[in-house]
């Protein structure tokens, strides 16, 4: 999967290979920590849900205030001796970031852990003109030697197991002794190793943006590994990618929606490092880049401002949504075919890359709102995904099969009489049919059920409507 080409269209194709690979399996399955330390770090932190309210309110007033705050932050960024590029797409970041690369000079790119970059397809672009960029990121350094991209937008190699980790390094660290047995804190410090002269190679450095400050014209970059601050201040040049709606108006505004990132992700009460930076290096400053420019990426978010999916672009990135997503965690990330996977994927796929694509994804949901109830900026998933729902219907892009099922559903739906004597019917049939199993191992026009669950038989009793009637009278 390339984020250039999306896999999307073939969801149901990519979930039965994950569903199949072992390996997916096995990693996946001991992936529930981040959704234990979260309910603890919730637990630990009475204030938690009125903070979560204040960063919902906060990014709507930013998003109804998008373009001051972004012309302030611009301002700031000038002052400060850094540069600011706006890129309307995807293909105009790739050719701002080139360009940038090539003024200086630049062989060797190195880079921390960043989504837009990915959105872009930055790496591929670089590789394609020579130069050559290295993922500092533990998570995203792995993967980017298995020549993949990322499951998880905060643990990016979520779905690769130790001893795939093992083998990657004894075939890639070649100045190595082959064959060498690794436990974790070994390899661990084998990466370390061989990122450290990484990091003295590259002429620039690029790194994502948790937030922007409009404010101070800061960008903040949250990371457990230290590899953000090595990649953006020791190369001459620093880029930060970020999306318009990462800005919020000041440092207070800032540390309201740090209290709900970290906890959220990873369950901790902060990161191990949260890195303000602005502009290039002063007279006196001891290191830093000698430049310092930010791309700001449109990429089809200012078309999400004033509709039913505004809401989305409250999103942080702390992945907790797809943390507690059943669908995400049985399939992986690279199941959804694109960039942003779960259930945040579900709605800002389709949106940045349009529905015809990305149409299978907000049916990848059981609908039992754990995304909705965990997401620190309160951001309704489910409510979206049914509305796309609702435009693929609209659009004609539902299989035929399905639009003639809902079409007769509804037409029945609709005479309660009717309604009540056909599932009254199939309820006394089904249930007598079931009746000393209680279940249907194989059922007409319910394989997709029955193929990897037996189905219930209906009650004895009959259904809830019937029921209640009787209790009534």
């Amino acid at each position: 999967m390339s984020a250039l080409n999306p896999t999307t269209p073939r969801f149901k194709e990519n979930v039965k290979d994950a569903l199949a690979n072992q390996n997916i399996q096995s990693a996946m399955s001991t992936a529930g920590g981040f959704a234990v330390g979260r309910a603890k770090a919730r637990a630990a932190m009475p204030e938690f849900d009125e903070i979560r309210d204040q960063a919902r309110d906060l990014k709507n007033h930013v998003l109804a205030n998008l373009a001051d705050y972004l012309e302030q932050y611009e301002t700031k960024v000038t002052a400060d001796g850094g540069h600011v590029h706006w890129a309307e797409t995807a293909e105009d970041a790739r050719r701002i970031v080139l360009d940038i690369c090539r003024k200086a000079g630049a062989t060797a790119v190195n880079k921390g852990k960043t989504m837009i970059s990915e959105e872009c397809g930055i790496n591929e672009h670089l590789e394609e003109h020579g130069i050559k960029p290295v993922e500092t990121d533990l998570g995203e350094y792995i993967i980017q030697m298995r020549g993949e991209t990322p499951s998880h937008i905060i643990a990016p190699a979520i779905h690769v197991t130790l001893p795939e980790v093992e083998q990657l390094f004894n075939e890639q660290h070649t100045h190595l002794k082959p064959g060498r047995p690794m436990e974790l804190e070994t390899m661990l410090a084998e990466a370390r190793g061989v990122l450290r002269q990484k990091y003295f190679e590259a002429e620039v450095g690029i790194t994502g943006a948790n937030m922007l400050i409009a404010e101070t014209g800061q960008s903040v970059i949250v990371t457990n590994e230290g590899n953000g601050d090595l990649s953006q201040q020791l190369p001459k040049v620093h880029i930060v990618m970020a999306s318009l709606e990462k800005i919020v108006p000041t440092l207070d505004d800032a540390s309201t929606i740090l209290r709900v990132l970290a906890r959220s992700a990873t369950g901790q009460e902060s990161s191990v490092y949260t890195t303000f930076s602005a502009g290039p290096k002063r007279a006196g400053d001891p290191d830093g880049p000698e430049e310092y420019h930010v791309v700001l990426l449109d990429n089809g978010r200012t078309n999400m401002l004033g509709t039913e999916f505004q809401e989305m672009l409250r999103c942080i990135r702390c992945g907790a949504c797809m943390n507690h997503c059943p669908v995400f965690k049985s399939v992986g990330g690279h199941a959804y075919g694109w960039v942003y996977p779960g259930p945040m994927g579900a709605v800002l796929t389709p949106s940045l890359i349009g529905i015809e694509q990305g149409r299978n994804l907000p049916n990848a949901s059981t609908f039992c709102g754990r995304c909705e109830a965990v997401c620190p900026m309160r951001i309704p998933l489910p409510k979206m995904m049914r509305a796309y729902r609702a435009k693929e219907f609209e659009k004609g892009l539902t299989p035929g099969a399905a639009r003639y099922a809902l079409g007769a559903w509804k037409w029945i739906a609709s005479r309660p009489a009717l309604y009540r004597t056909i599932t009254g019917t199939l309820n006394r049939v089904l249930g007598l049919m079931g009746r000393w199993r209680g279940n249907f191992a194989w059922m007409p026009l319910a394989s997709g059920w029955t193929d990897h669950r037996d189905l219930p038989a209906p009650p004895a009793g009959g259904s809830f409507q019937s029921q209640w009637q009787r209790s009534r009278k």
